[in-house]
Parts: C-alpha cells; sequence; structure tokens
C-alpha cells in the first residue's frame, strides 16, 4: 500500500473510530462532551496513528489490534494540545487555523475535556478488543504509554519548555526537551505497534527505536523552522509565536540554516535505520520524506 492511500485511510479510520468513542459517551455533561469532540476531531495530520498502523502492517501485526493504541495516542496529543494552548501555557488563540478549545468553548472546560480525554485513552487501552496475542500486552502497552505521556515523557518536556523560556540551552539540552515533549509519543506509536507483532527481534526493535527518535526529532527542527520561515494561514497557527514567546528553538540555536543542514542529517539518519531493517519499510521512507518536507 502506497503512502498517500494509507494515510488517507487512517485518517478516515481514526475519525470514525474517534468518533464512535465520543458516541458511546452519554450526556449528562453535554458541554464538556462537546469540548472534547471539538479537540479530537476539528483536524490534524494523524501522524501518531499512522505511525502505528505503518510499522504494524510492515510488521505483519493485524489492523484490528493496532486501533487501540492508535485511539489511544490520538486521544493523548489531542488532550496536550489543548493544555498546551491554554492562558497559563502558551496562551494561543489558533490551532490547525481553528479557534483553540479555550476560545471556542471556555477555559474551564477546555481543562476537563484535556483530562477527560488523557483518562479516555487509558480507558480505550484497557477495554478495547484484541486479539488473544494482543491481550496479553495489555499491562505492557499501558506501561509504554504511561511512561511516554507523564513526567518521564512529554509532560516532563513541557516542564523542561517553560524553565527554558527566555534561557539560552545548549543543544543537548534542547534535544532532551524535544524528546520528552514531541519524541515521546512518536516513539510510543512505534514501540506499541512492535510489541502487537509477533517475532519481531530484539534487533529490530532497537533499529525501529532509532528510527522513531530520530523522526521525532526531525519533526521538531522541521517545527521549527516552519516558525521562522511560514505563513499564518498554511501554520493554523500564528507565525513567529516561538520567537515571539522567546522559546528555545533550533533556529535560535543553530540560525537557520545550520537548523536546515540538521534537519536533512536527520533524515539521512531515519533513512538508514529503516534501511537495516529486514522488511518492506519504503511506506515508512515516505512518511520520513513526508515529515521533512511538510509546510504545515
Amino acid at each position: 500500500m502506497t503512502f498517500d492511500i494509507l494515510q488517507k485511510r487512517v485518517h478516515q479510520r481514526v475519525d470514525a473510530l474517534l468518533q464512535a468513542q465520543i458516541n458511546t459517551l452519554d450526556e449528562h455533561a453535554p458541554r464538556l462532551k462537546s469540548a472534547m469532540q471539538y479537540a479530537l476531531l476539528m483536524g490534524g495530520k494523524r501522524m501518531r496513528p499512522f505511525l502505528v498502523y505503518a510499522v504494524g502492517e510492515a510488521l505483519g501485526g493485524e489492523q484490528s489490534d493496532l486501533d487501540a493504541p492508535a485511539l489511544a495516542l490520538e486521544c493523548i496529543h489531542a488532550y496536550s494540545l489543548v493544555h498546551d494552548d491554554l492562558p497559563a501555557m502558551d496562551d494561543d488563540d489558533l490551532r490547525r487555523g481553528h479557534p483553540t478549545c479555550h476560545i471556542q468553548f471556555d477555559e474551564a472546560n477546555a481543562i476537563l475535556a484535556g483530562d477527560a480525554l488523557q483518562t479516555l485513552a487509558f480507558d480505550i487501552i484497557v477495554n478495547y478488543p484484541l486479539s488473544d496475542f494482543a491481550n496479553v500486552q495489555r499491562i505492557e502497552l499501558v506501561r509504554i504509554l504511561s511512561q511516554a505521556s507523564g513526567y518521564d515523557g512529554m509532560c516532563g518536556g513541557q516542564g523542561i519548555d517553560l524553565e527554558s523560556t527566555n534561557k539560552l540551552i545548549s543543544q543537548a539540552q534542547l534535544e532532551l526537551l524535544h524528546s520528552k515533549k514531541t519524541g515521546a509519543l512518536i516513539t510510543a506509536a512505534v514501540t506499541m505497534a512492535s510489541v502487537l507483532c509477533p517475532s519481531v527481534s530484539d534487533e529490530s526493535k532497537m533499529l525501529l527505536q532509532q528510527y522513531a527518535s530520530t523522526i521525532g526529532l526531525a519533526f521538531q527542527v522541521q517545527d521549527d523552522i516552519l516558525d521562522v520561515v511560514g505563513d499564518s494561514k498554511t501554520l493554523g497557527k500564528p507565525q513567529g509565536s516561538d520567537q515571539e514567546q522567546n522559546k528555545s528553538t533550533y533556529p535560535a540555536l543553530l540560525g537557520l540554516e545550520g537548523a536546515q543542514a540538521y534537519l536533512a542529517q536527520l533524515h539521512q539518519e531515519a533513512l538508514q535505520a529503516l534501511t537495516a531493517l529486514p522488511y518492506n519499510t519504503q511506506v515508512l521512507k515516505s512518511f520520513t520524506d513526508f515529515v521533512i518536507h511538510r509546510n504545515h
């Protein structure tokens, strides 16, 4: 299956399954339910679910087993964006070209929507139907997701980000920040898919881990570059918002040309990890090119 076809199918499948999850909720808090739906379904590239399905397909996994981690990761990602946009955090009014959740609803319901989406992610991992083989892996899926989401992962990275604002930090510190804030969920997508596929060697898992950490870092470097050279309409958020908030970024640290050269280096490292795998990784190579060359 080609990258474009799989990307379209993943988007359609994930949107339909996320809507089904929302539909199962009753109406005792309708405004909160609407805020959750808004945060989950107002757009997005579904990159983390795509990685789950692409890796799972390459390794010979069952698509129905891959739904649970794909949906759970998107719930965690959506919650993180809702909270990132809050006045106490990045204080953004736009997300994906739409009003952010706290602007569309209100700050209290946005906070609750993020909280509820986080717990929905773990509810999905614990209760979603799985094959007998995958069912044995549920605790491992919970472990991976919790580590990637919490202090050791995304939340810890956000904490470093807050502490680094208005400060000059080293490239090593910046990479630690993004390996947690952005890279942890991307790595989790690859790791969760691999544990749901039988007979994957330790060497292949190590190469997949290497690929995931590299592509997660490349994603953030490109994000930082786009904040400098992109436009607000394409980005779906105000251009230059990172500079305005004096955030630590790769162009600020390395210069724009230095950041672009580093992105090209990461691109090659990611492709090398895929080439060493004994599987058909063409879709993942196309995904890598997409991350590097995307304009939004």
